[in-house]
């Protein structure tokens, strides 16, 4: 399956009151990374909304094992963790550059949907195809 890296660089709006990354904002890290993921493997949200399809959120789960902070250069990596019926996992892994400690980790779970009417519909073949082949 495709993975990609990306890198960030942690300004300070990004931290909290103790200089760290805010919790929250992993999310939006994840949320960095998946862009790029889909971008990366030719299929943008932006084509999955012309083609009537939305990819709401239904799940999220970060596990943090260190802190990031101001200015620290991260690398975020993604990847297709599973793709099942309407439902999508999208894996995430963040660490600093050129370290081998692992910051957090987690996953984004997606359920596919039409736009006309906002209920769970199938994948387009396409989307599945391009996300689930090997890099």
């Amino acid at each position: 399956m495709k993975k990609i890296t990306i890198e960030y660089r942690v300004p300070y709006a990004d931290t909290d009151m103790m200089g760290v990354v805010y919790y929250a904002n992993y999310l939006v890290l994840f949320e960095r990374a998946r862009n790029e993921l889909m971008r990366a493997s030719g299929y943008t949200y932006a084509a999955c909304e012309a083609e009537g399809f939305g990819l709401p959120v239904t799940h999220a789960e970060v596990n943090y094992r260190g802190s990031a902070k101001y200015d620290d250069l991260l690398e975020i990596s993604a990847w297709v963790q599973s793709q099942k019926g309407v439902r999508l996992e999208i894996a995430c892994e963040i660490r600093r550059k050129g370290e081998e400690k692992v910051l957090a980790t987690g996953f984004t779970r997606h359920a596919f949907i039409s736009l006309k009417d906002f209920r769970p519909c199938p994948p387009p073949g396409n989307f599945v195809k391009i996300m689930t082949e090997d890099a």
